[in-house]
């Protein structure tokens, strides 16, 4: 089966909860794993940036993954997020992650010294020949400070065997109609924008690696079923039923947004480490208010 197949559908960034005194609570990440995958979700994503990955150390980093994987089981392929800005750092890494277990290795573009494309191709072209599993490119300007282009990102597509997708989170639709068309067969592209998810489905995506799906999940994962299956008008409601769920989710920070989601239903506690703080009172109010209204 091509990961293009294995990984269509509702893939979920997992947050990671913390206890008050910010160490991790391993038992809220095993519910919140069982919630999600009991809602539709088809595979999982540990240490992505929603699971405030920049804040853990690499010793917490490793036990997420060893965590999730073993509480996984078998029942949803799990995709761990690798990347960085140092590029034989990353390759370390590969050693220090027991990668093969996982389906996929998701890795952000190089953020702040801002490669040019060449830079970018090189940089994913020696991660992905180190790698003993595919590698999904991960492109996310807003937080990275550049973009891989659409150019770039089909040149490694055609070039390199062992990239076989792309998270795409640019927020360009037409930048992103240009991967679509052109993609190899099997190259698996994904959106990496809740909000967009559905009209980017219907230009040809395969799915979506979500935030909203921690909190949302049954309705998030349907909306992307209906929408797969071709059924737009019946995923239109539940995409608008979301809509302002989506805004508060990343009104202030993420994941600031989705961690008071899950404190309100009970499922983890509103903790987060610095820089990132909870969300302020006023909107959080909002997303109490949006839950009664759901």
């Amino acid at each position: 089966m091509s990961l293009r197949q294995q990984l269509r559908g509702t893939g979920v960034a997992l947050v990671t909860p913390f206890n008050s005194d910010k160490t991790i609570d391993f038992s809220a990440l095993g519910k919140l794993i069982d919630f999600v995958i009991d809602n539709g979700a088809q595979y999982v994503v540990s240490l992505g940036t929603t699971g405030e990955t920049p804040v853990l150390s690499k010793e917490e980093q490793k036990e997420v993954f060893e965590y999730t994987l073993a509480h996984v089981g078998n029942r949803v392929p799990v995709v761990i997020g690798i990347g960085g800005n140092n590029t034989a750092a990353v390759i370390k890494d590969l050693e220090y992650f027991d990668v093969k277990k996982a389906a996929a290795i998701l890795s952000a573009s190089p953020y702040y010294n801002k490669p040019s494309q060449e830079g970018i191709y090189q940089h994913y072209k020696a991660i992905a020949e180190a790698a003993p599993v595919p590698l999904i490119l991960y492109n996310v300007p807003g937080r990275t400070g550049s973009n891989i282009s659409a150019a770039t990102c089909l040149r490694l597509a055609a070039d390199v065997p062992n990239i076989q997708g792309i998270k795409e989170a640019s927020g360009n639709m037409v930048q992103c109609m240009h991967i679509l068309a052109n993609r190899p067969e099997d190259f698996l592209v994904t959106s990496g924008d809740d909000h967009v998810t559905l009209p980017l489905i219907a230009c040809g995506m395969d799915g979506v690696i979500s935030v909203a799906a921690n909190c949302f999940p049954q309705d998030f994962c349907q909306l992307v079923n209906l929408a797969l299956a071709g059924q737009f008008a019946a995923a239109q409601p539940l995409q608008f039923k979301l809509l302002e769920g989506y805004d508060l989710l990343f009104a202030e920070n993420n994941p600031a947004g989705v961690k008071a989601f899950l404190f309100e239903l009970g499922l983890i506690q509103n903790e987060l480490r610095l820089p990132v703080v909870p969300l302020s009172q006023g909107v959080h109010d909002q997303v109490k208010t949006y839950l009664k209204q759901l």
